[in-house]
């Protein structure tokens, strides 16, 4: 192979919007899309993607194993609440990011009744870990949770 065509087929990728790939762990209250992972561009160390929750609708309680996570927010007002009752929150807003620490339950929160809350989701090694918790807290919130087409309303 020339040292031109490898740099073609190796160097920088651009992933679009249109490429996203839903096809990854997700969590009830939420739709999480690859951009970045092994399996479309080869990364080896990190993961990234973004996520959309609806308005006023939370996800489910989770964490991501071993895992550290980066959450940037692009639009909307998010209510991160953490901890093992989910009993610490804090806002976030555009420009703002959130940092998750490896294994802390946690709960993403769309703290807007009309707009969209639209995050880019960065984390530190390519195993898609999502570990979905059973706490009863997560449910304080109210009762809106992201219906699509791998979640069911029951």
């Amino acid at each position: 192979m020339n040292n031109k065509k490898k740099w073609l087929e190796d160097g920088v990728k651009v992933i679009s919007e249109d490429d996203l790939d839903d096809n990854t762990p997700q969590t009830k209250g939420m739709k999480r899309y690859a951009a970045v992972a092994k399996k479309n561009v080869g990364a080896e160390k990190i993961w990234a993607g973004k996520v959309d929750i609806e308005p006023d609708a939370k996800t489910g309680a989770h964490h991501h194993g071993e895992l550290e996570s980066v959450i940037y927010v692009l639009s909307g007002k998010a209510k991160m609440r953490w901890g093992e009752k989910l009993e610490f929150e804090k806002y976030a807003y555009p420009g703002d990011f959130i940092f998750v620490p490896p294994f802390v339950p946690h709960q993403e929160i769309n703290a807007s009744k009309d707009e969209m809350l639209r995050c880019v989701l960065f984390r530190s090694g390519q195993d898609p870990v999502v570990v979905n918790l059973d706490i009863p807290e997560a449910e304080e919130h109210n009762n809106k949770m992201w219906i699509d087409d791998i979640h069911s309303k029951n």
